[in-house]
């Protein structure tokens, strides 16, 4: 067990102890590494954009729960741009839009994704446990949790770099969702960050917030475990009673 920390860190140091968590970000699990190199079968990256999508959908959900928190307008007007970005304002269509446009040119049908028919039990309890996270916690634990996105313009350029060569087969035109993330994620990460840096200010809180952003690093983690489950061992639930996809969809 980790010995109590008693000194708060200065505000460098805590941003550097945020950022060192980016050993634990998902670009490293094997999944994402696989994909990176080439050596995905159609079905396993199809299968990550459609359990991806349920992530996807329900980022301005969980962004919407934090400013219902948040009594700071001056906050709200920022932290809304993140909901606008997702699901489309005036003549941009938005990040799910963009996402679905990436189900299409992976070879999925929208109507396949948008119902979930695909989305794993444990993909879904990952995610739900993030939205429940952001309705229950205060404003700036849900917004530290958001911190992952330090880690995001790294992961999107990968994909748009290795994909092209190594899928040939997937469309061009369902790239823009990540060539549109890399510069709103930079955008997103600053105000977070400046709003855990903030807050969370005393040697308990600090330790708070590097838990929570831990929290959510599971969150993203435990998705690809059950895809790897599913796709990769062909071990979906139920795989010793049925070979149909039995799970639920949503209560």
């Amino acid at each position: 067990m980790n010995a109590a920390v008693t000194t708060a860190m200065g505000r460098a140091d805590f941003e550097q102890a945020l950022r060192r968590k980016g050993h634990y970000y998902h670009i490293h699990h094997p999944y994402h590494r696989d994909m990176y190199s080439g050596k995905c079968t159609p079905e396993e990256i199809r299968g990550w954009v459609a359990n991806r999508y349920y992530y996807q959908v329900n980022i301005p959900r969980k962004d919407a729960a934090i400013m219902a928190n948040c009594p700071d307008a001056s906050v709200r007007r920022l932290w809304l741009q993140r909901i606008l970005d997702h699901d489309g304002h005036d003549d941009n269509k938005g990040g799910i839009e963009a996402w679905l446009n990436l189900a299409e040119a992976v070879g999925l049908s929208r109507e396949e994704v948008i119902d979930q028919r695909h989305v794993l039990p444990g993909v879904r309890f990952a995610v739900d446990a993030y939205l429940h996270f952001a309705r229950r916690a205060t404003w700036q634990e849900a917004a530290c949790s958001s911190l992952t996105e330090l880690f995001a313009p790294e992961i999107h350029q990968s994909r748009l770099e290795s994909w092209p060569n190594h899928y040939p087969w997937i469309k061009t035109e369902g790239y823009s969702y990540f060539r549109k993330r890399l510069s709103e994620a930079r955008r997103d990460v600053e105000h977070g960050l400046t709003i855990t840096l903030d807050h969370f200010t005393t040697a308990n809180q600090q330790a708070r917030a590097l838990e929570i952003l831990q929290f959510k690093l599971d969150i993203l983690w435990t998705m690809l475990d059950a895809l790897t489950m599913a796709y990769r061992h062909r071990t979906p639930p139920y795989h010793s009673v049925t070979d149909q996809s039995v799970w639920h969809r949503g209560l």
